[in-house]
């Protein structure tokens, strides 16, 4: 009798957590659980497939502390940025990768993450080495120890990440202790994503360019404040989504997206914090087709080793494929036309409007010079 009313107060404890959104720190699990989540942004040339961009182009959304490629090309200890970074072409651009661990128990891991096809651009913790990859050497997963992570008064969408039930990690080096809720890392990758968009009038055809299938497509658009998206199954060969003409709720659409990635895996306090890391760069002015990577493309992509092993890992790694419109090209051509006006104010304004339409705008502007002017694009956006 007592061994059943423990049993049932455990299961009521258990349920009353879940109702707040608290997940219990190894979600029905013994010993440690894994999770991941991350974005890979690419932008669909004109034939659907992937064209080369400068995804690091712009002032860094990152803080002070995080490391970057800088600290690979200075002395020890010294941390100078390195603007050389925006310089660097590649097809996808790997945002704010976070791995989160969960452990019934303080323990000592060591982690690496390969990226065969990809260089390393940030990071925090500190790591062992950023080669292929990236290893952290081993990391202790912390119990009941009070929180104390670095911060800076400027805002961030770093911090949001932070927001989980996951256990606080400590990494150790000559410079001091680094404590944080997760293991971060960005980069650039030279792969090609496994979806072709092409824009076909009002037609959006999505195909599919390997083997694994993707579970769900959401086509996203915004122009001029309004706002519109379709959810649909994805099918194994092309998939075809007409442009939705009717407004759209974001709140409609955040929700339904937090169930996709809890339904990928996620716990409800990942997924929130991954929406509200993202949620004012996913649902920007543009076109675009967000999906979750099929696993056996994360794993190929990011090959991850955890030693010793978790009872649980979970990835899911969001692509974000930028469509270029028509009204996107017809507004670049204006102001490009206007580069060449007398008036040094107008060749001025031409240029501000031009880098306000982005980190797209430079691939757009290639196309539109046949991707031969390099000079047009050092004026513009250097």
């Amino acid at each position: 009798m007592v061994k059943w009313r423990v049993a049932l107060l455990m299961a009521s404890l258990s349920a009353g957590l879940a109702t707040l959104g608290v997940t219990p720190p190894n979600a029905g699990e013994r010993g440690l659980v894994v999770h991941e989540w991350g974005t890979f942004t690419s932008i669909a040339g004109e034939d659907g497939t992937a064209v080369d961009w400068r995804p690091l182009a712009g002032e860094s959304d990152l803080p002070s502390f995080v490391y970057n490629i800088a600290d690979l090309q200075n002395g020890a200890g010294v941390r100078v940025r390195w603007h050389g970074k925006q310089d660097i072409t590649a097809r996808v651009r790997m945002e704010t990768p976070v791995v989160y661990f969960y452990s019934d128990r303080e323990m000592t891991v060591s982690v690496k993450v390969g990226f065969p096809k990809g260089r390393i651009t940030e990071w925090y913790p500190r790591a062992d080495s950023v080669r292929d990859g990236i290893d952290w050497g081993r990391v202790k997963i912390l119990r009941d120890v009070p929180m104390s992570f670095p911060m800076e008064k400027e805002p961030s969408r770093y911090y949001a990440a932070r927001e989980t039930d996951a256990s606080p990690i400590r990494v150790c080096s000559e410079a001091g202790n680094e404590m944080e809720k997760f293991l971060f890392y960005r980069g650039v990758g030279f792969f090609d994503p496994p979806l072709a968009v092409t824009l076909e009038g009002d037609k959006v055809r999505v195909k599919n360019l390997g083997t694994n299938r993707v579970a769900e497509l959401i086509l996203f658009e915004r122009h001029n404040g309004r706002i519109a998206y379709r959810i649909q199954r994805s099918d194994t060969g092309d998939t075809v989504m007409v442009r939705m003409t009717e407004s759209g709720s974001l709140e409609s659409l955040f929700a339904q997206v937090e169930k996709i990635l809890v339904d990928h895996g996620l716990y409800k306090k990942e997924a929130k914090a991954m929406l509200k890391t993202w949620r004012d760069s996913w649902f920007e002015e543009g076109l675009r087709v967000f999906y979750v990577l099929p696993r056996n493309t994360t794993d190929a992509v990011l090959p991850i080793t955890i030693d010793p092993q978790p009872t649980q890992l979970v990835r899911v790694l969001v692509g974000r494929i930028e469509i270029i419109t028509p009204e996107m090209e017809s507004a670049i051509r204006a102001e490009i036309q206007r580069l060449n006006d007398p008036s040094p104010d107008v060749r001025a304004a031409a240029r501000t409007a031009l880098r306000k339409q982005g980190r797209f705008a430079e691939p757009v502007v290639k196309r539109l010079k046949g991707g031969n002017d390099d000079g047009l694009v050092k004026e513009i956006f250097e």
